[in-house]
């Protein structure tokens, strides 16, 4: 990616004569080499490059002053990103960006702290661990790339960051003078507009031509990730203004930092509703992305139990305690089918949530709410809507839309709703909540029951791992930093999400090569709480991005994952199954082209090469348990560690 800036300093001619330097010092082919002997085997290895040699490779060359005339352009950047609250930037190396980084690592008086710089071993995967990052803190990560080519490899993990709506602020190296940029990769890797192939998919992008510039659109960047919806940003930075020096009359100012309050129901319209909720005998609430902060689930509990209204949670975020007798997610098409108000809360899909799609060689559509049922939304989403990609989903009429943030208008809606209720009302609630609690409990030992079923099959039962992991952390203070929609929301079945921490929601954009690094990323979240993590890792999703192992043993970052190893791209089989039914060829030959097998990838050995301690593979589901226990204890003492369990497809 790099190329030596350097231009009487030739790095292969520096190799080639290291290489012959040594020479002497290896005349003889070592032992189990044939023509070798034991005496051969005493002879001395090559030396290693001594510190004169390193420093010449990198020399500044004759005729040029080796200092730069005053203060680096790029150690005032740093002065901007720490006048930020950005704690990490995830980096992998490179030369556009070699100013700034070297600028983070040595400049000032705690050089290398907020930020500190994160070592990863590809763009996606750092881009991943920023929104895994950011949907535990609310806060953005850094991102510090390679021009053109580091954005294109970013791409598809901003996308799921932008479908999911969490803050990052990527920063990309660009040499847009041509007239002093070098020839060969440093231009190859430039343009006139780099971030133009990523403009469809993040907030807001600039390309600053001045320090002063940088400083200000770095705060606004800061601003506007920050503001609800929340969305990536990125920034171009140019390699010249990191690599000069600031001129001396230059007169630099880093404006203020202050995030915008965000946006809440217009208070006419958060009164219709109220009065709309007291009148319904069967109002639903279903929450996607609702809980933005860490009081979001606890004002939707408030708003619930002020009249027992049933709550359907479709995993955004962690919305609502999931043993809670009014969430009614596993139950929710029958709730929400035979509601009289449906309100939803940041729902990407409310099309999606009122009805039903038949996937058949002759698809149909059709509602599937009652026809006199009112709906209601409150979403940001109405305020910031891009045309091109459609994470936005199909259009569904409404009956009353409030454009605003849903966490931040609850809190005035539970005080008109308290208003509002009448004796009459409270009375129909507490009919509702008896009801409730009777189903909830129904479900609960559905789900026990079910989770008995295939116990000691081999391949493992999720229900059977999910049951086995909860076993080893319900006394600790865990987090899941891992979706479990893959895994039949086993985890959710059985586990007690009970606090707002434990749960981070699934990717937004669906984009494979996630799941890993995204839990990476909000384990090292977690660290300084010393919370517990837990990822439950689907197979072919690591395979994209394992790289993100090498990152949590080099950063120390403790993490303990499951794999959950099927073997294959089990959605995929079923697709292709569904496909041959409708052509009556037969399901026999789906595996073609979805299975990971034949060879199985080692995930234990994957991850001892990472440095990372694993273990198995296993599949006789009683091992499970003992193993668990093990890696918790590898985990608290502040490793990651993997198993790898061979696993029943879902």
């Amino acid at each position: 990616m790099a190329q030596d800036a350097t231009p009487n300093v030739n790095r292969r001619k520096f190799l080639t004569g290291a290489a012959v330097a040594s020479a002497a010092t290896v005349v003889s082919p070592p032992v189990g080499v044939p023509g070798s002997s034991p005496a051969q085997a005493q002879t001395p290895k090559a030396a290693p490059p001594s510190a004169a040699a390193l420093r010449a490779e990198s020399a500044v060359p004759v005729g040029y002053s080796p200092m730069l005339d005053g203060k680096a352009g790029s150690d005032f950047m740093v002065d901007v990103l720490r006048s930020l609250d950005i704690e990490y930037i995830a980096s992998n190396p490179t030369s556009s960006c070699r100013g700034i980084h070297e600028s983070i690592i040595n400049y000032g008086p705690t050089p290398n702290k907020k930020p500190e710089l994160l070592t990863v071993l590809h763009e996606e995967s750092g881009t991943a661990m920023a929104h895994g990052y950011a949907k535990v803190t609310g806060k953005p990560m850094g991102l510090l790339f390679h021009g053109t080519v580091g954005v294109q490899h970013a791409a598809m993990a901003l996308y799921n960051a932008w479908c999911d709506r969490v803050p990052m602020i990527m920063m990309c190296g660009n040499h847009p003078d041509a007239a002093h940029r070098l020839p060969g990769v440093p231009t190859t890797h430039s343009a006139q507009d780099p971030l133009a192939m990523v403009r469809d998919f993040t907030k807001w992008d600039d390309q600053p031509g001045s320090l002063q510039a940088y400083a200000e659109a770095m705060v606004r960047a800061y601003r506007i990730t920050m503001t609800p919806p929340m969305e990536p940003v990125a920034i171009s930075l140019d390699a010249h203004l990191q690599e000069y020096a600031i001129k001396k009359d230059q007169k630099l100012v880093i404006p203020k930092m202050r995030i915008p309050a965000p946006p809440q129901g217009e208070s006419g319209a958060v009164k219709e509703l109220a009065e709309m909720i007291v009148k319904a005998e069967r109002p639903v609430i279903v929450a996607d992305r609702l809980a933005r902060t860490n009081k979001g689930q606890a004002l939707l509990v408030q708003l619930a139990e002020t009249l027992n209204i049933p709550v359907v949670d479709q995993y955004g975020r962690q919305n609502f305690p999931s043993r809670h007798f009014l969430n009614q997610s596993f139950r929710g098409r029958n709730v929400i089918d035979n509601a009289d108000l449906i309100i939803g809360l940041e729902l990407t899909d409310f099309w999606g949530t009122v009805n039903a799609y038949a996937d058949t060689p002759h698809p149909s559509q059709r509602s599937t709410i009652k026809s006199d049922a009112k709906l209601v939304s409150i979403t940001a989403l109405d305020l910031y809507i891009r045309a091109n990609y459609q994470d936005f989903q199909r259009f569904q009429q409404v009956d009353l839309s409030i454009a605003a943030d849903a966490e931040a208008t609850l809190p005035s809606l539970i005080e008109e709703v308290k208003r509002a209720t009448t004796p009459a009302a409270k009375a129909i609630a507490d009919q509702r909540g008896a009801a409730l609690r009777k189903a909830s409990a129904d479900t609960d030992a559905r789900n026990r029951a079910n989770a008995a079923l295939a116990w000691d099959a081999s391949p493992v039962s999720m229900a059977r791992m999910s049951a086995e992991i909860w076993n080893v952390i319900k006394n600790e203070d865990w987090a899941m930093v891992s979706r479990d929609s893959q895994q039949s929301a086993w985890p959710h079945r059985l586990w007690n999400f009970d606090k707002p921490h434990q749960f981070i929601g699934h990717s937004g954009g669906a984009g494979v090569g996630y799941g890993l690094p995204a839990a990476v990323g909000a384990a090292l979240a977690h660290r300084e709480h010393g919370r517990l993590c837990i990822n439950i890792q689907a197979d072919g999703d690591a395979l994209y991005a394992p790289g993100a192992l090498w990152t949590s043993a080099y950063h120390k970052i403790p993490m303990l994952t499951v794999m959950h190893n099927n073997r294959g791209y089990h959605q995929e089989v079923m697709h292709v199954q569904r496909l041959a039914q409708w052509r009556q060829r037969g399901v026999d030959r789906a595996y073609i082209g979805t299975e990971i097998t034949n060879p199985a990838p080692d995930f234990a050995k994957l991850a001892q090469s990472m440095g990372v301690q694993g273990f198995g593979p296993i599949s006789d589901p009683k091992e499970l348990g003992p193993l668990l226990q093990k890696a918790v204890k590898i985990v608290k003492a502040g490793e990651p560690v993997l198993i790898d369990v061979v696993s029943q497809p879902r």
